[in-house]
């Protein structure tokens, strides 16, 4: 039963994006302008990019670097999601970077984000906080994990994505530019990796 519910985000999503969005991407740019496409993607990331859908992550706030970097992954199988496959595999070099722009454009989310409880638990946000220092992840995403560049934002981000993502970074599951994410993730136990995405969800 557990697993069913788990899976259950993952189909849903894969089914609102081939129905909703994968047709709308694999028109031409000239008959479908990318701000009118963009819609799509927000059907499933949310309105201005801040997604309620569990397991889906946040766009706001995200750098266009970043953007296109993870589109060109998905688009050459490099990063494994079949929804955002489907999405991405029709999407020229044109697209990518007006997609990309488009998301650059999004407010940043607020601090606590539409997944979790607005406050949180204030012993895991301490030991979250701790950790993230300890494993110094503000060297690379920013000492407010706004991101930039080519790295991605934290703050703000779904709780339940960022747990994920962590996960999947340290066992070496999801790709990165370098391996310095599974590096410095490798000695961290799964709850530690909770705490430190339950921080990062709430970080100002």
């Amino acid at each position: 039963m557990k697993q069913s519910r788990a899976l259950a985000p993952t189909a849903v999503l894969a089914a609102v994006l081939t129905a909703a969005g994968a047709g709308a991407f694999a028109q031409d740019s000239a008959t479908a302008p990318a701000s009118e496409r963009f819609a799509a993607c927000l059907a499933c990331h949310g309105e201005r990019g801040v997604s309620a859908l569990p397991l889906t992550p946040s766009l706001a706030g995200q750098p266009s670097f970043y953007a296109i970097t993870q589109l060109f992954l998905f688009r050459e199988g490099r990063r494994q999601n079949e929804a955002m496959t489907a999405v991405a595999k029709g999407m020229s070099d044109a697209d990518l970077r007006a997609f990309s722009e488009l998301i650059g454009k999004l407010p940043a989310p607020p601090a606590s984000p539409a997944s979790g409880a607005a406050a949180g638990d204030a012993a895991r946000i301490a030991r979250g906080k701790a950790l993230a220092a300890q494993h110094r992840c503000a060297s690379c995403h920013g000492a407010d994990y706004a991101g930039g560049q080519q790295v991605a934002r934290l703050a703000g981000q779904r709780e339940d994505y960022l747990s994920k993502a962590l996960v999947e970074f340290r066992n070496g599951e999801r790709v990165g530019y370098t391996s310095a994410m599974s590096e410095a993730l490798a000695a961290l136990e799964a709850e530690e990796l909770k705490d430190v995405a339950h921080y990062l969800a709430r970080a100002p």
